[in-house]
């Protein structure tokens, strides 16, 4: 082979690796999966598409929305909350479809006073209908670093998980007369708001304003999902590849276990045992197993 041969064979696979590394490094690209909706400059994308913070002031929060919209998908992404009195705010990273008839999965991180812990409130919308709420004090401060909130949506439920640890699940109970989020795609979504009415001790505690701006910040959202396009999932062809195995992915008595721990440990409130809110009865979905 001669030199020349040669080098233009390394600047050949040079080139294959460099478009490997840049589709790889893409996945994770807020700038190429994300617009800012909202917030009038007091969100920002930075460090190359590495970091995406949201600002919160008295006079306005700020949001975001995925490029695409997805119709089941495994989705991580990693947030630093606001740190310090964050009393009043909310952070949402959630999906939902549109209309009164929408789907919605939901993660909510309600602001604190300094010193007490975050509340992280979910819940799951099913044709509009939502009071699903569950929520959870965190193992750890989620505003020291960066930690990973999941949601698996695939066919037959729903896992809301944190840094790899599941915390709660909604079963596809479509076959008892429960719905199911199944038919509408869903855009991802994320906003910092000001909601002091009811986010910190039912809205005895104010949002702070000495203490704004108040930040959070965003960094190595992955997913592995089915792109909905023109009315067609991504997924429609493939369904049966190894990439899509998630399709088909369900809990194992491990991440039971984990479940189990998590909800006897930190579990705050339960709306499936919550009687005075349901005096005739609780949801149907809270009396089944299986």
């Amino acid at each position: 082979m001669s030199a020349t041969m040669a080098a233009s064979r390394i600047l050949f696979l040079s080139s294959l690796l460099l478009s490997f590394f840049m589709a790889s490094y893409g996945a994770g690209n807020l700038q190429q999966n994300f617009d800012i909706t909202w917030g009038d400059g007091r969100a920002q994308i930075l460090n190359n598409g590495e970091l995406l913070t949201l600002s919160l002031d008295k006079i306005s929060g700020s949001g975001f929305q995925s490029k695409n919209q997805y119709l089941f998908g495994k989705i991580d992404m990693q947030l630093k909350l606001v740190p310090g009195n964050s009393a009043g705010t909310v952070t949402a990273y959630y999906l939902s479809s549109l209309g009164s008839t929408h789907d919605e999965i939901d993660f909510e991180f309600l602001g604190n006073l300094s010193g007490d812990p975050y509340i992280l409130h979910t819940n799951v919308f099913t044709q509009g209908k939502g009071n699903r709420e569950q929520q959870f004090y965190l193992w750890f401060d989620p505003t020291k670093d960066f930690h990973t909130y999941s949601v698996l949506w695939n066919p037959q439920h729903i896992l809301f998980s944190v840094d790899g640890t599941p915390i709660r699940e909604f079963k596809n109970l479509e076959s008892r007369g429960i719905p199911f989020p199944k038919n509408q795609p869903m855009w991802i979504y994320s906003s910092l708001w000001n909601a002091d009415d009811w986010a910190t001790r039912g809205g005895l505690v104010k949002t702070d304003w000495s203490k704004a701006p108040f930040i959070a910040s965003y960094r190595n959202f992955n997913s592995q999902a089915c792109i909905w396009t023109s009315g067609s999932s991504s997924c429609s062809s493939n369904s049966n590849n190894n990439s899509t195995s998630w399709l088909k992915e369900g809990l194992d008595s491990t991440g039971q276990a984990k479940i189990k721990w998590v909800q006897s440990n930190y579990m705050i409130y339960n709306y499936c045992t919550d009687t005075k809110r349901f005096p005739q009865g609780l949801p149907l979905e809270c009396t089944l197993t299986t």
